[in-house]
């Protein structure tokens, strides 16, 4: 690992709302900020959407690192009062109106990706950082759901191809059927996240890591990134089609009634959501 870093030509992108930005040489670190629980809401996706257009755009971004400003929150999940809201903005990457479109972009995107994980992220925050390339999270702190089958739905931005194919079929199938939440330790274990480190370490060991990386002759990790994703990364095909099964199950009677039941019990504020797989317990009473 690289123990000198060169802060001296720092500098930030600006017009985002959601997310700060600071450049060091070759790495793009994007903190997510988006009270009061980093939802994912249109304003968020408008600037994911922002950010990966600049950092392509700029040659001499290599490495883009996410991480939260909430210690809490990652990111919780999908805002689901505002999902019609977000093919405009998606569209403005993929020319398709499809959130699932817009994170198998980013795993194919020439950058490199890691995901600093602490706090919770569940339902579509865990497929943003499944469509990174790494995965580090903080073993005391970070949490990890798939959610979506107690309110009747699938996941619709690529956990299914993501988690199978890091996990297996039969841990894939627990974690989308069984809706838990899952700490840092065993998410390393099924294969989720890369490994899980003291938060007291991960903030150092992520910076070297991708200021290593980006140390390297950028042909050369953008053909190595291209030829992992020719054997691991499904085809775009399945995730549009995951996508459009969501669509189909968030329209269902039943996923809209245990949506209504949930936001009764407080679904969508950050003290509810610290025990959202007990919440799906009951929405069925």
């Amino acid at each position: 690992m690289l123990n000198k870093i060169d802060h001296q030509n720092e500098t930030q992108l600006a017009g985002f709302e959601m997310i700060a930005t600071r450049k060091e040489g070759g790495v793009l670190f994007a903190e997510i900020a988006a009270p009061p629980m980093n939802l994912l809401g249109p304003e968020l996706v408008r600037d994911l959407v922002s950010l990966i257009q600049q950092a392509e755009a700029d040659d001499s971004v290599h490495v883009l690192v996410f991480k939260s400003a909430d210690p809490d929150y990652f990111i919780s999940h999908v805002d689901v009062t505002r999902i019609a809201e977000y093919g405009g903005l998606a569209a403005k990457l993929t020319g398709e109106p499809s959130l699932a479109t817009v994170f198998r972009y980013l795993s194919a995107s020439r950058l490199v990706t890691i995901a600093q994980i602490e706090g919770r992220v569940r339902g579509v925050g865990s497929e943003f950082v499944l469509a990174c390339d790494m995965r580090f999270a903080a073993h005391d702190s970070a949490i990890f759901g798939q959610p979506e089958a107690g309110f009747g739905l699938i996941p619709g931005t690529g956990a299914t191809q993501h988690l199978t194919r890091l996990m297996g079929r039969g841990r894939a199938i627990e974690v989308l059927l069984g809706a838990e939440d899952y700490d840092a330790q065993m998410a390393e274990r099924y294969g989720w996240i890369n490994r899980a480190l003291p938060a007291a370490e991960l903030g150092d060991f992520v910076q070297s890591l991708a200021h290593r990386i980006a140390s390297f002759p950028a042909f050369g990790l953008s053909v190595i990134k291209e030829r992992v994703n020719a054997v691991a990364l499904a085809p775009a095909e399945d995730f549009r089609h995951d996508s459009s099964l969501f669509l189909d199950c968030v329209r269902k009677p039943e996923a809209q009634n245990r949506i209504k039941a949930a936001m009764k019990r407080g679904f969508q504020t950050r003290e509810a959501e610290m025990v959202l797989p007990r919440m799906l317990d009951d929405l069925a009473s």
